[in-house]
């Protein structure tokens, strides 16, 4: 079996190669393209057509289209200014962009956005994650911003349009500097300097683009050009100093992000691989796209698809062949909802409802809202389904800006009384948006049986819970309607849409959810333990809702003072490198950093790489060359302390709501494939906790006046849990009586009966290490021993734990034989491998597969450790997941509140008078919410902030 080459990952701008077909059509002789009952497709037809062009010239196995959303994005709320003055978008354009995205969704292409983000930073985060597994990246897209994205050495480049459809010219660094006058490093300072119209990016008033460029020549970047303003003489620096703030507010503009967390999953799901015929069909002959029908053989095997059995035999699907796909979906002209503008229609609809009281069956409900907010926005209309039937549909309009409306007070106090009781069952999709919401108007939503998010999440986490790709997938009568397909203009919302369309929308998502329940529970039903992973989600829904609206408060003023000393530790730390290397150098500055390490001071070139600028000083070389000299740790801690600064001290002040004073973040209950808990705005779960300049975070984060925080924390879960999944004796027997695990492990590495605190270390290390699959060069590197040491010990560490070693090449071998591993609680997650030949293992004997013989790419390989690893992380994930529903039941009694969860670990915030009856309970109900082999142990702490509970 032979190693395959580099997966290729093409990433679309979706929103650029749209407008490039838009206009280049639109000026056609014979003008923009048009069904015969006037449907804009220009869009349609020129985005296909390129996409399928590019598809044929590259060869993608894995692709992902990324599209902006109309919700303002974190620029904007930086700048107002941000972009205000673009043209408004031609109404046929959103018209064909709405079509488009409904055929790629048919073709099965992925499409990704990130609320409060731009496409460029999805492709951002997408491009780097790809890179680091090994991926080759080839972005196509007619934005100069995603220059920055250049990089040989990661593989990642640009497939620029140029002016005829079809042919696009590729830009690697070399490119980039010849076009721009600047590296793929200096874009984003190049823009902070001259700024940039079309996105109204001030830059540096009176600095034009032959200055920038002279200036990022010279100094090599922006923090250079401030740190050496006084050699810079005349005009120029009198106006780098007046525009400074606007300078640096121009680089956080312009700088694409590359780490949102809600997207940052296994890329596995972007792999092609084939559409369904009848679900794309129908779309490109209602759009009169007969050329791509015609073709829908080849467009199929382009997109990774088998050939299909509809093709004649002149290349083309005969009349009777094509019927077979034609059958047309409901739309929103076909649902009948009520539209509830009177008392006697809100009387005779809670009549209806108050019959609905069968589990089986039950009322599926919707809100609308104004903003995604629940903090903030407002709850706009709520909509319900009873029955099967179009007209089983009602919308009550509740804040819309013109139209006949009820009164909110009045709707709200005829609705509670089956809102707020189980009595009648409830079925939402993503329950915990609308019981936010509906909080904000005093309800305290009841009788959530079943959630539709959730379903589909415990089904399969590795695909997607939207409502429409799930009505797609299971519904064959009807298809859900997507936002962006409502016609919005800029700046508006749901609020300004007219009433009787807002209900049709709403009417349709309702009736989709309705539908999908029994066909959700019946798959939920095919195994018993899914089932009661699906019943732990709904428990867990309203504790995360309640998380969220408590928020937490953090201290801003001591984030103020943080990062002034933050920014001094850095100046000193600059300081110290200078006298290290003998010279003053820019640390920001890889040309630099490489010329001083391995010319100036001649290290070990061996353990870097040759790239375009000399020599690569990535953070991966740079912990491998950790003691060859000091300034190797002294450009890591430098570097560790501008990330800390500036992705947590300097950005959780913006973050706080100012009605609240508190950060509220968001619990992602279906975004990682594991079953974690994810968070974002802020992204709490990556708050580190190693060094002492991190654990100062946590300081920030304080209760409520004269409270006190509880941290109860798992200790050595993921240990205890592999201890009970291998039945390794000795950790069973270590854990069972109390002995420290780390010691017992060093004790057998160094075959001694008394070992120092640098030894347990290093069996600390291997411990935690071997979950993961770590090698022998990763733990020399982190223990700072040979790497034929490393290779020695964990020769013996499997020797000793041999137990442990066959429990993990098991779950590889399951995951191979039936394409899923499990859970102690049996969560799934499910695997596809890059390398046919390993998927064609599946459905084999699981101890017959001879891991050894194997020969696996990264990519592969990666997947295999993680397979290893997730019945682990999984089930440490369920434990406290089931331990947060059996406190929540504890807490009904008292004043304290359960306000975070990160990883092992919950904090709550609770009155002092509480402590001592609440410490205990928290405690044991912890440790004993499930049995295993060995017991659990949790660690419990109060503090006056967060960095005192652990």
């Amino acid at each position: 079996m032979t190693q395959l080459r580099s997966p290729l990952f093409l990433l679309i701008d979706g929103h650029s190669l749209a407008f490039r077909a838009y206009y280049a059509l639109a000026k056609a002789k014979k003008g923009p393209l048009r069904t015969s009952t006037g449907i804009p497709t220009s869009v349609c037809f020129g985005f296909l057509n390129s996409l399928f062009q590019v598809i044929d010239q590259y060869q993608p196995q894995f692709l992902a289209i990324a599209f902006d959303l109309k919700e303002p994005t974190f620029r904007h709320k930086a700048d107002p200014n941000y972009k205000a003055d673009r043209q408004e978008t031609p109404p046929d354009f959103m018209v064909d962009v709405i079509n488009l995205q409904k055929l790629l969704v048919g073709l099965n292409l992925p499409i990704v956005t990130a609320v409060g983000y731009e496409a460029d930073d999805v492709i951002g985060t997408l491009a780097i994650q790809g890179a680091k597994e090994n991926y080759t990246i080839k972005i196509l897209s007619g934005d100069r911003d995603l220059f920055q994205l250049v990089n040989d050495e990661q593989k990642i480049s640009i497939l620029y349009p140029e002016r005829n459809l079809g042919k696009y010219q590729e830009f690697n660094e070399s490119a980039v500097l010849e076009k721009m006058g600047v590296t793929t490093e200096q874009i984003v300072d190049y823009k902070a300097l001259c700024g940039d119209k079309s996105d109204n990016i001030p830059g540096v008033r009176g600095i034009g683009d032959k200055t920038a460029i002279k200036l990022l020549k010279e100094y090599q970047n922006l923090t250079n050009v401030y740190q050496q303003i006084e050699q810079i003489k005349g005009a120029v620096k009198k106006k780098l100093i007046q525009g400074e703030k606007d300078a640096w507010h121009s680089q956080h503009l312009a700088k694409i992000v590359t780490d949102i967390e809600e997207i940052n999953q296994p890329l596995i799901q972007y792999q092609l691989q084939g559409f369904t015929p009848k679900q794309i069909i129908p779309l490109l002959e209602e759009l009169e796209l007969n050329s791509f029908v015609k073709q829908i053989n080849k467009i199929q095997q382009r997109l990774g698809g088998e050939e299909l059995v509809i093709q004649s035999d002149n290349d083309s699907p005969n009349e009777q062949q094509l019927s077979l796909f034609s059958q047309k979906k409901v739309s929103t002209t076909q649902i009948k909802t009520l539209i509830i503008d009177s008392h006697e229609k809100l009387d005779n609809l809670l009549k209806i409802l108050v019959t609905k009281t069968n589990p089986e069956k039950p009322t599926a409900w919707d809100t609308e809202t104004d903003s995604l907010d629940a903090q903030q926005g407002n709850l706009v209309g709520i909509g319900c389904c009873w029955g099967e039937k179009r007209e089983d549909t009602a919308y009550i309009p509740l804040r819309h800006s013109q139209g006949q409306q009820l009164g909110i007070t009045e709707v709200i106090a005829k609705l509670r009384p089956i809102l707020e009781s189980e009595k009648y069952p409830k079925v939402l999709q993503n329950a915990k948006f609308d019981r936010l919401f509906l909080a904000n108007q005093g309800i305290n939503l009841q009788g959530v049986v079943f959630d539709t998010m959730l379903a589909s999440y415990v089904i399969n986490p590795e695909e997607s819970h939207k409502l429409s790709n799930l009505s797609i997938k299971y519904l064959t009568d009807i298809i859900a309607q997507d936002y962006d397909e409502l016609g919005l203009g800029k700046n508006e919302t749901i609020a300004d849409l007219e009433i009787k369309k807002a209900a049709n929308y709403c009417g349709l998502d309702c009736l989709v959810t309705f539908k999908l329940v029994s066909i959700l529970q019946a798959e939920l039903n095919k195994n018993r333990a899914s089932q009661s992973v699906f019943e732990l989600e709904v428990k867990l829904e309203p504790i995360l809702a309640k998380m969220e609206a408590d928020g937490v408060r953090v201290n801003a003023d001591y984030l103020k003072q943080l990062s002034q000393q933050l920014g001094e530790d850095l100046i000193k730390i600059e300081t110290e490198a200078y006298q290290q290397a003998g010279e003053k150098f820019n640390l920001a500055s890889p040309k630099q950093l490489s010329a001083l390490l391995f010319e100036s001071l001649g290290l070990d070139r061996r353990k870097s790489r040759k790239i375009k600028t000399g020599y690569s000083t990535n953070q991966a070389i740079l912990e491998k060359m950790k003691g060859d000299h000091p300034i190797i740790d002294t450009i890591l801690q430098y570097r560790s302390l501008a990330k800390l600064k500036s992705t947590y001290v300097d950005a959780l002040p913006t973050l706080i709501n100012p009605q609240t004073q508190r950060v509220h973040t968001n619990y992602n209950q279906t975004v990682t494939t594991t079953g974690r808990l994810s968070s974002s705005n802020p992204n709490l779960q990556n708050i580190p906790i190693r060094t002492e300049f991190s654990r100062q975070i946590r300081k920030a984060f304080i209760p409520k006046e004269n409270w006190l925080f509880l941290g109860a924390d798992y200790s050595q879960i993921e240990l205890r849990i592999l201890a009970h999944l291998s039945g390794e004796p000795i950790l069973i027997e270590a854990y069972q009586t109390n002995q420290d695990i780390h010691t017992v492990t060093a004790k057998l590495l160094f075959n001694k009966s008394e070992i120092n605190t640098q030894e347990r270390n290093l069996g600390k290390t291997i411990n935690f290490g071997v979950i993961y699959g770590m090698g022998s060069q990763k733990f020399a590197r982190e223990t700072g021993v040979s790497v034929a040491e490393a290779q020695k010990f964990i020769t013996i560490y499997r020797n000793k734990y041999a137990r442990v070693f066959d429990y993990l090449e098991t779950m590889k071998q399951e995951a191979l034989a039936y394409g899923y591993v499990t859970t102690i609680l049996g969560r799934k997650r499910y695997f596809t491998f890059n390398d046919p030949n390993l998927n064609q293992l599946k459905g084999s004997e699981s101890s017959a597969i001879n891991l050894a013989n194997l020969k696996l790419n990264n990519y592969d390989a990666q997947l295999l450790r993680a397979a290893a690893n997730a019945p682990i992380q999984g089930s440490s994930a369920d434990i406290i997941k089931m331990a947060m529903i059996d406190i929540n039941k504890i807490l009904a009694d008292y004043q304290a509140k359960l306000l975070l969860q990160v990883h092992d670990e919950l904090v709550f915030e609770l009155p002092p008078t509480e402590i001592e009856d609440l410490k205990p309970k928290i405690k044991t109900t912890m440790e004993n919410v499930i049995k295993l082999k060995i017991p659990l142990v949790v660690d419990v702490h109060v503090g006056k902030n967060w960095m005192e509970t652990k």
